[in-house]
């Protein structure tokens, strides 16, 4: 009887090998997982960036650049930054205060009003003409004057100074003055696109004026000769007599404050009048 042969395993892969293989490739570096490939997708060119093309298409509106601060303010009212140019060694030379407050009759006792006031500089010569039985309301519409004129107070240990923060049109001023002073402001006050502003403002004032009160208006002659705004911005005598005269008050009189400016003095109705 024959011995049955033994069956050969069938030719194919050994097993031992599978397993090499598998361990060969889990130790090869460099291999990304699924996750990694969707990680590694390149990305994209940054916009505008140097050598890239521009996108093509609707794109989202840039934002807009806001204007410079002083683009943003009034450009007609002086910019508190600037207030040292008030402070010049020769101002008292050519502004001649003490000319304007003797034409006014300002003296010891008297209430009065410093309309945009600025930093303080003619408040500060009031106050020592009106003395301590007086009384003078600087005024402005800028805050960060009305804080310079306090801190100014408090430094020169004056009691007889009140700030009033007030409007363009409102000077927010107590009744009884007796006179009240616009040293070189009177352009800014004036803006010839809104007449309407300063007409408000000077009646305001003059209803804050006792029936024999004086408000003086002090500003540059034309020409840009000296101090003060450019001739363009300059306010002519008879253009500021004109609005004053609309606004209920009539010149009393007129006088010159050689050699850049000039004074003209300004009463209620019924009051004396300049003499032709």
């Amino acid at each position: 009887m024959s011995t049955p042969r033994r069956q050969r395993p069938a030719r194919g892969t050994p097993p031992w090998l599978h397993v090499c293989a598998i361990g060969v490739l889990l130790c090869l570096p460099g291999l990304p997982s699924s996750h990694e490939r969707v990680r590694a997708q390149p990305r994209r060119p940054e916009r505008n960036g140097p050598g890239v093309p521009p996108r093509i298409g609707p794109q989202r509106p840039e934002r807009p650049v806001p204007p410079p601060l002083r683009q943003q303010r009034n450009g007609r009212l002086f910019p508190p930054l600037d207030l040292g140019l008030l402070e010049g060694p020769d101002r008292e030379a050519w502004q001649k205060p003490d000319q304007i407050m003797d034409a006014l009759g300002i003296a010891d006792g008297a209430v009065v009003a410093d309309l945009g006031a600025g930093g303080g500089w003619f408040t500060m010569r009031l106050a020592l003409r009106v003395g301590p039985n007086g009384l003078v309301y600087a005024q402005d519409i800028q805050e960060e004057m009305i804080d310079v004129i306090r801190r100014r107070v408090e430094r020169e240990n004056l009691s007889n100074v009140r700030t009033v923060l007030g409007t363009a049109t409102d000077p927010r001023l107590p009744r009884g003055l007796d006179a009240v002073l616009i040293v070189n402001a009177y352009n800014e006050m004036n803006d010839p696109s809104r007449p309407d502003v300063i007409l408000t403002l000077l009646r305001n004032l003059a209803a804050s004026l006792k029936p024999q009160g004086r408000i003086g208006v002090v500003d540059f002659t034309p020409g840009n000769g000296g101090p003060g705004p450019p001739a363009d911005e300059r306010v002519p005598q008879d253009a500021v007599v004109a609005t004053t005269s609309a606004a209920g008050l009539h010149l009393v009189r007129r006088e010159p404050l050689p050699p850049y400016q000039y004074l003209l003095v300004f009463g209620r109705d019924g009051s004396e009048r300049e003499s032709p």
